[in-house]
């Protein structure tokens, strides 16, 4: 049967791809972001997943605001990015999971979630970029399931929404025949604010704690509305729902391998977070 190893949880800003395209890894504003993958790509070589289930939202490069799915799973041979206007290369496409997408597809449905099935989808940085932080060669050793949930377009899934289909993404990993190594990859946030009053608002208080809940009380971010969040985080910080979703994938238990904060990461407050299952 397929197993979930572990699961990664960082953020996806459009400016690290124009960081990793001019080599400023080791810039003096950079650095401490990047050498904080360091010990999540030595893990990866050791344990080698085959599949990444990555959670992440888009930004309307597949979706816009006329046609915004709650939650969407992709079912393509392979995926591709393609301009944004960050300016941002191109990267190489990723094979898809093909079985494994059609297997959570069905069993997310039988668990009575609404879901988009994508035979063809785009995937953005949002999803690119957070690769290419974990396999910086670009190589890609796994295949991937895109799983995008709408952080975009009111009315957004709450919070415990978010949980339990998280849940019902571990059950189903669970119940595949395969005997894949699967790591979920949750992308987006953490606190940040782009455009209004509060432009560059940041809340490292309550990022902080959100990722200690994670592991100490991981629906602790559950009571909160949908309106709570984004007065807590900023607007785009509501993006943490792709972090809940992926820690309720990885079941009841995990263990913290390694974590990493940052301030400023283009006006967001940047976290990594590498959590094992137990």
């Amino acid at each position: 049967m397929a197993k979930i190893i572990g699961g990664v949880t960082t953020s996806h800003v459009p400016a690290i791809g124009g960081a990793i395209a001019k080599g400023l890894q080791q810039d003096p504003y950079w650095k401490p972001f990047f050498d904080g993958f360091i010990p999540v790509r030595h893990w990866l070589a050791e344990t080698k997943p085959d599949t990444v289930v990555v959670i992440y939202n888009d930004h309307g490069l597949n979706f816009f605001l006329d046609k915004m799915p709650t939650f969407a799973v992709g079912a393509a041979p392979e995926y591709r990015n393609a301009d944004e206007g960050w300016g941002i290369p191109q990267l190489p496409a990723f094979a898809g999971n093909q079985d494994l997408s059609w297997h959570l597809i069905e069993s997310l449905v039988a668990d009575e979630f609404d879901i988009t099935s994508c035979q063809e989808m785009a995937v953005d940085h949002a999803f690119t970029l957070p690769m290419a932080l974990l396999w910086p060669d670009q190589k890609w050793p796994v295949k991937v399931v895109p799983v995008c949930i709408n952080t975009v377009q009111a009315p957004l899934p709450s919070a415990l929404r978010c949980w339990k289909l998280g849940q019902a993404l571990g059950r189903a990993v669970a119940s595949f025949p395969g005997d894949e190594r699967v790591l979920v990859l949750g992308t987006g946030g953490l606190s940040h604010q782009l455009d209004g009053e509060r432009a560059g608002f940041i809340n490292k208080e309550f990022d902080l704690q959100f990722m200690r809940s994670l592991v100490e009380d991981p629906t602790w971010a559950t009571r909160f509305s949908t309106f709570e969040l984004v007065e807590k985080t900023g607007t785009q910080g509501v993006e943490l729902l792709m972090w809940l979703a992926t820690r309720a994938a990885l079941g009841e238990r995990v263990k913290q391998l390694h974590t990493n904060y940052h301030i400023p990461i283009s006006n967001t407050a940047s976290g990594l977070m590498l959590l094992e299952s137990c």
